[in-house]
């Protein structure tokens, strides 16, 4: 049984008032203190507290790019000791190593926002955060991120009319963070290459940091899995200004729909411009929903 909810605007809207109203906000622990982290740490301390939020801890591996950014006591030097600052969302936007080494033990005592769902490509994990957030009435949250028609993908899904999906994401060479040497030896002139094409249970852990919109994919399209999504990753050092990601989903009788969608970037940018705005927007919801697992 399928146990994800995509967030309509309408819902995202009627939570952000609800927010607005609490007597006492939200407390946000931030892990991770890269481009995304710190875009978060600076909106919630701008604006958190007109939509309920509040700053518990923000914890980076060096903790010597949080000087002058975030107060002291804010700074938590050891990730094993965010118990004694009570978060009540823990938000994780490093890397799958991090969920798979804190993720059972964040659910245990606060809701978690994964922002690296490749993680869940490993089901032995997946099982265990969803068995802990019911166990311990957590919520575990997935970003939608990047990924668009993510709604509509979840309503073909659940209704059983979902026969195919396929994700390409293209980039500059700049953009991917891949291991098994992928792209090692690219150069300015070479135009497109595709560095990969098969199940996005595959790729998640060639390609951890960069197709966490896969990932969200094949959690929204549960029937298929992580197995079931294809995934195929494209380098072109055409596509200086942006990302590209291409989604191809297929029906009943003949049914398709194929979408595209450019994400502005910089070079270099692992994460678009547009997906930060995604994730301030999934960080407004996460006040719990008794110990489900929701895609927002």
């Amino acid at each position: 049984m399928n146990n994800f909810r995509l967030l309509r605007p309408a819902d995202l809207l009627l939570e952000k008032g609800d927010m607005d109203h609490r007597a006492v906000p939200i407390k946000v622990g931030v892990v991770g203190y890269g481009h995304l982290g710190r875009f978060l740490v600076d909106r919630i301390q701008r604006d958190g507290p007109g939509v309920g939020l509040s700053l518990a801890f923000v914890w980076n591996r060096n903790t010597d790019k949080l000087t002058d950014s975030v107060p002291d006591d804010q700074i938590l030097t050891d990730l094993a000791e965010f118990t004694d600052r009570n978060a009540d969302v823990i938000v994780e936007v490093c890397h799958p190593h991090i969920v798979k080494e804190f993720g059972i033990q964040f659910l245990a005592h606060a809701n978690f926002l994964v922002g690296s769902p490749s993680a869940l490509a490993n089901p032995q994990l997946d099982q265990a955060l969803r068995l802990t957030a019911k166990q311990h009435g957590k919520t575990l949250y997935v970003p939608s991120g990047a990924l668009w028609g993510g709604q509509d993908i979840q309503r073909m899904n659940d209704s059983g009319s979902l026969r195919a999906l396929s994700i390409r994401m293209s980039k500059h060479p700049s953009c991917f963070r891949l291991g098994e040497g992928l792209l090692s030896d690219w150069s300015e002139v070479e135009g497109r290459r595709v560095l990969f094409h098969g199940s996005v249970a595959d790729l998640c852990p060639i390609a951890p940091n960069n197709v966490n919109t896969m990932a969200a994919a094949a959690i929204a399209a549960s029937a298929l899995g992580f197995h079931g999504v294809a995934g195929e990753i494209v380098s072109d050092t055409a596509l200086a200004d942006y990302h590209l990601v291409e989604i191809e989903v297929t029906g009943l009788d003949g049914f398709s729909v194929k979408t595209q969608r450019r994400n502005p970037a910089e070079l270099g940018a692992v994460t678009g411009r547009a997906t930060y705005r995604s994730f301030w927007s999934s960080l407004l919801v996460c006040k719990g929903h008794g110990g489900r697992v929701y895609l927002c």
